[in-house]
C-alpha cells in the first residue's frame, strides 16, 4: 500500500469521523472513541513529542496492553518521522537493557505504575533514558522521578502546542513515505540477545492487506485486542489491519477480564495462538465433568454428531437430510449455547499461528461452528505467508502461499519466503541480516518443511533442531524435537514438553503438566495433593503421562520418517517452565539449549537408566524474590511400537 498509518488514520477520520474505531473498558464500562477523536489525540501526543525533542529516526519504547492512548502514541511517533518499539509487558526489568540501549531509546510510554517501576530500575544500567510516560496514574501521584510524567499532561501540553500552529501535525503526516521505518519488533531471543527486526509502513502494510484480501474484512469487523502489542501477531491484526480496514479494536479491562470482554464484544475476527484455544478447551470439559448426569450425556451424544458432521459442513460439503437434521438440532441445545459461552457467536474468521495446535483441538472448534483456521509467518515476515483457504482447512499443514508470497524449499528442507512484507534488516546487525536475506531477496525461514500435492505448507520443525538419532536400532533415524513435542501437548493433561536425542540413541522427553486440567483430573478420582510438585509427582499422576506418551509412540510409528523418534523414558518436572526462569521466551517458546544446561542431571539421569533423580532448582517470584524447590523426580520408560511398514 502507497501510504502510512496516520495517512490511513487522517483517511478514516476523514471519510467517517463519527464511526467507532476503539472501545476500552474502563470501570465495567465500555468507551467509544471515534476515528475523529482518535484522530485529534493523535495530533495532540505528537505536538507534545515534537515539543519534547522527539526527532525523525529516533525509537520511542511502548510498553503495556493495548491501550487507546499507547495506540496514539505509536501513530504519533509514526506522524513525526519516529518509530515505535512496542516491548512485553511481562518483562523483568533487566530484560529491557538490551532492546532500550540497541535502539537508542530517550524516551517511553507505558502503562502503570508497574512499568514505571521497571523504568526507574533500568535507569541505573541506561541512564539515557530521560523520558517517561504514563498512562495510568494509580500509585504514582508521589513519584518526583526526573522525566516522569502522566500522558495526559503530554496531551495537554499538545493541545496547547496544536492550538498556536494548527497546520503543524497535518504536514508532519505528509512528509511520510511509504518507504519510511514504521516500527521496529524485538525477537524472542530464543538462542541470545533479541534482535531489532526493522520494517517499512510498505512492508507492514502489504502484508495486512494481503491478508485482508484474503479473508474479505471490512470496517464491519470487530477484534479484541488483549495479546501483548509486542507481538508483531497482535500488532498486525489490531494495529496495521485495523488502519487498513478501518475496523473495530475492542481493549478489555484487564487480563483477568478477557473472557468476560470476549463474551460482551462477540468479535468477528479473532487470533490467538493455541494456548489460548487449548485452555478455552480445557474449561468447558472441567465444566462437562462437573455437570449433571443428562447434560454430560447430551454433550457428548452431540458432539459425536458435530466431529462427524461439524468439519465437512464447515467446508462446505454437502450433507445428508438426516446428518443436517441432528447437527441442526445439536447448534440448537449445544454448539450455538457453547459458542454463546465461549465468546464465539459472532466469529467469522478465527486464526491460531505461532505454535502447531493438534488436530483434535483444531477439529472440536470446527466441528461446533467456529471457522478456525492456521497460517503461517513471522516477525520478518510481517506475519502473513500461508492462510488457510475457506473449504480447505487441514489440521497437519498451515495453507497456501497469499498475494504477492513466493516459497521454495531448499536442498536441506528450509522453507525460503520472498515477498514484500520483509523485514528492512536487522537493526546495528548487519551480518545477521546477511544470514537470512539473500542478494535475489529471499528470506530464510530456518524452518523444515514442504508444499504437499495440494499446495499446502506442511512444517516438520525449526531447521537446525532436525537432527538424527545415533547407535541402536534407531541409528541414523531423523529426530525433529518439535514435532514430538507439539504431538505431546495436543493432549490437555501436558502443558509443555521438551524432547532430546539429537546424537543419542533414544529420544527422552522432559513433561510439565496443565496444572488446571491434571488437578481437576485428580480431585475427580479423590486424589489429595499439596501444589503443583507434588501433584506432578503422584504415581497416578505418572501413569496418565505415560498412557499420553505412549500413544504418540503409537502414531509416530506410523510415519517411517519419523517412527524413530519415539520417546523411549520421560520424567514430570517439579516445576512449570517460566519465561522469568528464562526457561522459555516471553512469546512461550522453549529455549531448550538454556534447558538442557540448567536440567543437565536430568538429561544425564534419563539416559543412564536410573529410575530416580534428585534436583534443587532455583526460581524467581514475581516480585522479584528468589526461592528454590527441589524434589526427587521418578523416571519411567515408555512403551515403543515398531514402524508400521506401508503396503507397496
Amino acid at each position: 500500500m502507497d501510504t502510512t498509518f496516520p495517512q490511513l488514520l487522517m483517511k478514516h477520520a476523514a471519510e467517517r469521523p463519527a464511526a467507532p474505531a476503539m472501545r476500552e473498558k474502563e470501570f465495567g464500562i465500555w468507551q467509544t472513541l471515534s476515528w475523529a477523536e482518535l484522530a485529534q489525540m493523535v495530533a495532540h501526543a505528537a505536538c507534545g513529542l515534537q515539543a519534547a525533542g522527539l526527532q525523525r529516526g529516533e525509537h520511542l519504547a511502548v510498553i503495556g496492553a493495548n491501550r487507546p492512548r499507547l495506540y496514539a502514541c505509536m501513530l504519533a511517533a509514526q506522524a513525526l518521522g519516529a518509530i515505535p518499539v512496542p516491548l512485553y509487558q511481562d518483562a523483568v526489568a533487566a530484560e529491557f537493557v538490551f532492546p532500550l540501549s540497541n535502539a537508542e531509546v530517550r524516551m517511553c510510554v507505558v502503562e502503570d505504575q508497574e512499568q514505571v517501576d521497571k523504568m526507574i530500575e533500568v535507569r541505573a544500567q541506561y541512564p539515557a533514558l530521560t523520558h517517561i510516560w504514563y498512562d495510568d496514574p494509580r500509585g504514582l501521584r508521589n513519584y518526583s522521578e526526573a522525566g516522569l510524567q502522566g500522558l495526559g499532561d503530554l496531551l495537554q501540553r499538545g493541545q496547547a502546542l496544536a492550538a498556536q500552529n494548527p497546520e503543524f501535525f497535518a504536514r508532519q503526516v505528509a512528509q511520510g513515505r511509504p518507504d519510511d521505518v514504521g516500527a521496529m519488533f524485538f525477537t524472542s531471543g530464543t538462542t541470545g540477545n533479541p534482535k531489532g527486526v526493522v520494517h517499512t509502513h510498505r512492508s507492514l502494510l502489504n502484508r495486512a492487506k494481503a491478508g485482508a484480501d484474503f479473508d474479505r474484512l471490512t470496517a464491519a469487523e470487530d477484534v479484541l485486542a488483549y495479546l501483548p502489542p509486542a507481538w508483531i501477531g497482535q500488532n498486525i491484526f489490531s494495529y496495521a489491519q485495523w488502519l487498513a480496514c478501518g475496523y473495530v479494536v475492542n481493549c478489555p479491562e484487564s487480563a483477568a477480564t478477557v473472557s468476560i470482554d470476549l463474551k460482551e464484544i462477540g468479535p468477528t475476527y479473532y487470533f490467538a495462538p493455541p494456548r489460548v484455544f487449548e485452555g478455552l478447551l480445557t474449561s468447558v470439559m472441567i465444566r462437562m465433568e462437573d455437570a449433571g448426569r443428562i447434560k454430560r450425556s447430551m454433550f457428548h451424544r452431540f458432539m459425536d454428531v458435530a466431529r462427524r458432521v461439524g468439519p465437512a459442513k464447515m467446508d462446505g460439503q454437502r450433507l445428508g437430510l438426516l446428518d443436517r437434521l441432528l447437527y441442526g438440532l445439536g447448534d440448537l441445545l449445544v454448539y450455538g449455547p457453547l459458542r454463546n459461552t465461549l465468546g464465539f457467536s459472532r466469529v467469522r474468521v478465527a486464526y491460531t499461528a505461532g505454535e502447531a495446535i493438534g488436530p483434535d483441538l483444531f477439529t472440536f472448534y470446527r466441528a461446533i461452528g467456529i471457522n478456525l483456521k492456521q497460517l503461517y509467518g513471522s516477525t520478518e515476515t510481517a506475519v502473513f505467508v500461508c492462510l488457510q483457504p475457506d473449504n480447505a482447512v487441514r489440521a497437519d499443514t498451515v495453507g497456501v502461499p497469499i498475494e504477492g508470497v513466493e516459497i521454495k524449499v531448499a536442498d536441506n528442507g528450509e522453507i525460503l519466503v520472498r515477498s514484500a512484507g520483509l523485514l528492512k534488516g536487522y537493526y546495528k546487525n548487519q551480518k545477521a541480516t546477511d544470514e537470512v536475506l539473500t542478494a535475489d531477496g529471499w528470506y530464510h525461514t530456518s524452518d523444515a518443511g514442504f508444499l504437499d500435492a495440494s499446495g499446502q505448507l506442511k512444517i516438520i520443525d525449526r531447521v537446525k533442531d532436525v537432527g538424527r538419532l545415533a547407535g541402536g536400532a534407531n541409528d541414523g533415524a531423523m529426530f525433529a524435537p518439535k514435532y514430538v513435542e507439539n504431538k505431546l501437548k495436543f493432549f490437555p493433561h501436558i502443558k509443555e514438553a521438551v524432547a532430546y536425542g539429537d546424537g543419542r540413541a533414544t529420544v527422552c522427553v522432559m513433561l510439565n503438566i496443565d496444572f488446571e486440567a491434571v488437578g481437576n483430573w485428580a480431585e475427580r478420582r479423590n486424589l489429595p495433593y499439596a501444589g503443583y510438585t507434588d501433584l506432578a509427582g503422584k504415581a497416578e499422576v505418572y501413569e496418565l503421562m505415560r498412557e499420553c506418551v505412549q500413544k504418540v509412540n503409537a502414531d509416530l510409528a506410523q510415519d517411517a520418517m519419523l517412527a524413530g523418534s519415539q520417546v523411549s523414558r520421560f520424567l514430570v518436572l517439579h516445576k512449570e517452565l517460566d519465561a522469568d526462569d528464562n526457561e522459555l521466551t516471553r512469546t512461550n517458546k522453549v529455549r531448550r539449549g538454556f534447558i538442557a544446561e540448567k536440567y543437565a542431571v536430568l538429561i544425564d539421569a534419563l539416559y543412564a537408566g536410573r529410575d530416580q533423580q534428585y534436583i534443587e532448582t532455583q526460581v524467581k517470584f514475581e516480585d522479584g524474590r528468589t526461592g528454590s524447590v527441589s524434589a526427587t523426580l521418578k523416571i519411567l520408560d515408555a512403551r515403543t511400537f515398531e514402524p508400521v511398514r506401508k503396503a507397496a
